[in-house]
C-alpha cells in the first residue's frame, strides 16, 4: 500500500499526499487530517528509512531540556511532541540532568552522534564552546522560554509580565509590596528570572512606588525555594509586606505554605500573585500571569519544521500572557 492508492481514493495528486503525510505547513490542516485517515483506513506504514534516504532528512528533532521534573518543562515538552507527532516527526530527548549534569556529554557526543533535524532548547542559554559544536551539524534551533543570543524565541514577554502583576497589586491599593525570584537552581534560562526582576523595579518605579532591596528575596524558583523564602521574608511581624509578587506559581505555592506557618491570612493579611498557570494554583485559588507552555511548545516545533522544510522564517511574536485573578489577592487591611 502506497502514496498513489491514498492519492486514487482522495483525489489528491501524489505530492499533496506526500506533503500532507510530513505535516507540512503548506498544506491546510483539514487536507492534513482528510489524508491520514485515509492512510489509517487503508493501513499505510511510511517508511522514515525511506525518507530518510530520499530527502536527506532524520524526521527527528532534538528537545534539549535541563532537567526533566519541572513543570514548565514538561507542559513544553508535551506542545513540541504533539506538533512533531502531527507532522511525522520522532522528538530525541537530552535531558541535561540540572547543574550537576553532564553537558559536555550531550553537547559534544551524543547530539551529533544522534543524527536529528532539528534541535528545540527548552530554557537555555549556551555557551560558545556549546554553539561552536551545534554550528557544525548546522541545525536549524530555537529557544522556548528566556531569550538566547543569536537563536530564535519562543516564549511570554518577561517585562510585560511583571508589570502586569504589579499594576494589578498596586490597583488593590498595595505599595508595600515584595519581590520573590532569584536563579534557578536546576538550571533555567538566566534571562528570565533577571529579566522579570528588573520588570519588576520597573513597574513599581513607574507607580510611584520605590521597591524595598530587602523585600527582593531568592526562591530559587521551586517550591521549596518558596517556602525558605517566605518563611525569611515573614517573620518579623513588625516589617512585613501586604503583597508578594512571585516570578513562578511555584514560589508562590511556597510562600502559600510559609505564610499559613507564620499564622497569616491570604489575601487578608498578605496578597500573593505569581507567574505561569500551574494546575496546582490553580486548585488552591492562586491569582497569577498565566500563560501556555504547551502552545509555545507547539509554535516552537512549528517553526523549525519550517525551517527545515526551507520556508520563511519570520520574526515570531511573544506568547500570550493573561493576568487571573483569583483568590490570593485583595485590597490590604
Amino acid at each position: 500500500m502506497g502514496i498513489q492508492e491514498i492519492a486514487t481514493v482522495t483525489g489528491l495528486s501524489k505530492s499533496t499526499v506526500s506533503r500532507a503525510l510530513r505535516g507540512l505547513p503548506s498544506v491546510a490542516g483539514t487536507t492534513i487530517d482528510q489524508v491520514r485517515r485515509v492512510a489509517d483506513e487503508l493501513g499505510y506504514v511510511p517508511s522514515s528509512a525511506a525518507a530518510g534516504l530520499a530527502t536527506g532528512r532524520q524526521r527527528a528533532v532534538g528537545v534539549v531540556v535541563p532537567v526533566i521534573d519541572r513543570w514548565f518543562y514538561v507542559k513544553a515538552l508535551g506542545g513540541v511532541d504533539a506538533e512533531l507527532r502531527r507532522a511525522g516527526h520522532d522528538l530525541v530527548l537530552y535531558n541535561l540532568g540540572g547543574p550537576g549534569g553532564d553537558r559536555d556529554r550531550a553537547f559534544r557526543r551524543s547530539m551529533l552522534r544522534h543524527r536529528v533535524d532539528a534541535l528545540v532548547l527548552l530554557s537555555l542559554v549556551l555557551d560558545e564552546t556549546e554553539r561552536a559544536e551545534l554550528e557544525l551539524a548546522r541545525h536549524p534551533m530555537i529557544v522556548i522560554g528566556g531569550p538566547a543570543p543569536g537563536l530564535r524565541n519562543v516564549g511570554v514577554d518577561d517585562a510585560v509580565v511583571s508589570h502586569l502583576a504589579v499594576r494589578h497589586l498596586v490597583s488593590l491599593g498595595h505599595r508595600a509590596v515584595a519581590y520573590m525570584g532569584g536563579q534557578d537552581e536546576d538550571g533555567m534560562n538566566v534571562a528570565v528570572p533577571y529579566l522579570r526582576h528588573d520588570g519588576f523595579v520597573d513597574a513599581m518605579a513607574s507607580c510611584g512606588v520605590d521597591p524595598r532591596p530587602t523585600w527582593m528575596v531568592d526562591g530559587r524558583f521551586s517550591f521549596a525555594g518558596g517556602v525558605e523564602a517566605g518563611a525569611a521574608l515573614l517573620a518579623d511581624p513588625t516589617d512585613r509586606p501586604t503583597a508578594v509578587f512571585c516570578a513562578s506559581d511555584e514560589m508562590a505555592l511556597g510562600l502559600l505554605l510559609a505564610a499559613s506557618r507564620a499564622g497569616l491570612r491570604v489575601p487578608e493579611d498578605l496578597s500573593v500573585i505569581g507567574v505561569d498557570g500551574h494546575e496546582y494554583g490553580a486548585t488552591v485559588g492562586l491569582t497569577t500571569i498565566a500563560q501556555d507552555p504547551e502552545d509555545q511548545g507547539r509554535t516552537a516545533a512549528r517553526a523549525v519544521l519550517a525551517e527545515v522544510e526551507g520556508l520563511p522564517t519570520g520574526p515570531l511574536t511573544p506568547a500570550a500572557a493573561e493576568l487571573v485573578v483569583r483568590g490570593t489577592t485583595a485590597p490590604p487591611r
